[in-house]
């Protein structure tokens, strides 16, 4: 397993706590007759600011909120393992500008539901996959547009009346930004080999040299070694020798 990404309780708490939660409120309001549908936000009154916080956990019906729980479970997993330093801080701050700028742009209703939260998670991990250009990244960037692509046309208007796409429009929005905003680290390789290093040159390799501008294989040219003459002593100047008797102070035979 890549040492950037690494596995904790957190990673599966954090998705079960924030769904559990859901249909914990869920089940209050059927439980004890609550109308939470005046929670939500209702864009540009003061009274409806409240929503900014809790429309997320507010759902209309059975099935609203079963639309809801599939993908907040995978998305929240995902970014809890794969961008766990940021994950609270998108959570966080994804619910609150989304929330807001929902407040703004929204038609005069009760906007209430996760899915504006959503897209915050789905924009945040498409983008910052693309933008880290790490190959793990990208291929999960790719897997949630290809289980959650066809959401994208759910931010334009007419779509389907029933639902608030100026909560998903706010959230892809939302999303996008924090991609931008928030650094993570520079996932590089850890380079192994000779040609992975940045001064490599395939001129000085050994073996690169066995192969032609072709690409085929050759054997290296057969280089001699040239003789080499060991000189014993060498001077640059003139040297005069000069024989000299040698004369050993021995007693000549007597005749």
């Amino acid at each position: 397993m890549d040492k950037n990404f690494k596995f904790t309780n957190a990673v599966i708490g954090l998705p079960l706590f924030f769904v559990l939660f859901l249909w914990f409120v869920y089940w209050l309001e059927i439980r004890f007759d609550f109308d939470f549908m005046e929670n939500g936000i209702y864009p540009r009154t003061f009274s409806g600011l409240q929503g900014v916080i809790f429309s997320p956990f507010i759902h209309s019906d059975l099935e609203h909120l079963y639309n809801n729980s599939i993908p907040l479970l995978v998305l929240l997993t995902a970014i809890q393992f794969f961008y766990s330093k940021q994950s609270m801080r998108v959570v966080g701050y994804g619910i609150l500008f989304s929330g807001i700028l929902t407040w703004l742009i929204g038609r005069e209703s009760y906007h209430i539901g996760a899915s504006g939260f959503i897209y915050v998670l789905f924009a945040f991990i498409f983008f910052k996959g693309i933008f880290t250009k790490y190959y793990r990244l990208v291929a999960l960037s790719l897997s949630v547009i290809m289980m959650y692509g066809g959401m994208i046309w759910y931010v334009f208007p007419k779509v389907d009346d029933r639902i608030s796409w100026e909560g998903h429009l706010a959230g892809l929005i939302t999303g996008f930004v924090l991609a931008v905003l928030y650094q993570t680290p520079e996932f590089k390789k850890v380079p192994k080999y000779d040609w992975e290093m940045p001064d490599y040159d395939p001129a000085k390799d050994k073996f690169m040299q066995r192969f032609d501008e072709n690409g085929n294989f050759v054997n290296p040219p057969i280089v001699e070694p040239e003789e080499e003459i060991q000189a014993y002593y060498s001077s640059n100047y003139d040297i005069n020798y000069n024989l000299v008797e040698n004369k050993k102070n021995e007693s000549e035979p007597e005749s």
